[in-house]
């Protein structure tokens, strides 16, 4: 009997990924700092050391933050949709390939289990090889394809963030004298909060700005 190949394997799934990270603004970024064990003779007491810590805090009076929806803008902006739409193009034709090598594959097979009682071992033998690595060729031409158009999205993602999102950000905060950005999908706000959330401003914002990027051909398309 001749052994049968998986072939419906012929490619694995991979995930659709959003837009890249939340932006979280004006938070400063701590040094590495080296912590050494200390003797019970050395270094000064805890409340000698805190001497060398201000009063001074953030003053509620003049604090000033807001809260942005990254997943809003990925769902909402004019260029992301567009590039979602790029990326989904390239999606199907992947499927409709393997869905039509599928067929093939499956055809062959059945003739192949057909076969058996009329070829010579041999014969049989070098046929099932060569279907074998026709099946072994699909999957690794298959998965490169969708590795590709992975890597195009996130370069074209990145472009956007970079060069369009990132400087609106910054505007919005300059122009509204903001102390704090926070990502509206980890912070819990109260319904009577006037002019908290900028999504809607930034997504106005940065289809002015920029209303598609191209993603540059997937290797394979």
């Amino acid at each position: 009997m001749v052994k049968k190949s998986n072939e419906n394997s012929a490619v694995k799934n991979y995930k659709k990924t959003g837009i890249v990270a939340a932006v979280v603004v004006l938070v400063a970024v701590l040094g590495g700092l080296a912590v050494y064990r200390l003797n019970s003779n050395s270094g000064a007491t805890v409340a000698e050391s805190l001497e060398a810590v201000s009063t001074d805090s953030a003053n509620g009076a003049n604090l000033r933050i807001a809260v942005i929806r990254m997943d809003a803008i990925q769902t909402q902006a004019s260029a992301l949709k567009d590039l979602r739409s790029q990326k989904e193009k390239y999606e199907n034709e992947l499927r409709n390939e393997l869905e039509k090598e599928q067929k093939t594959l499956e055809k062959e097979k059945t003739e192949i289990e057909k076969s058996q009682d009329v070829l010579s071992r041999e014969a049989l033998q070098r046929r099932v090889v060569d279907y074998q690595n026709r099946v072994t060729k699909l999957q690794r031409d298959l998965t490169e394809r969708a590795q590709s158009i992975e890597m195009s999205y996130q370069r074209a993602l990145n472009e956007i963030q970079t060069k369009h999102l990132d400087p609106i950000i910054e505007g919005v905060i300059a122009k509204k004298n903001l102390s704090l950005v926070l990502d509206g999908r980890m912070a819990r706000t109260g319904a009577d909060v006037a002019n908290l959330d900028i999504t809607d401003e930034v997504v106005s914002a940065l289809d002015k700005k920029v209303s598609n990027v191209k993603m540059e051909t997937p290797k394979g398309f």
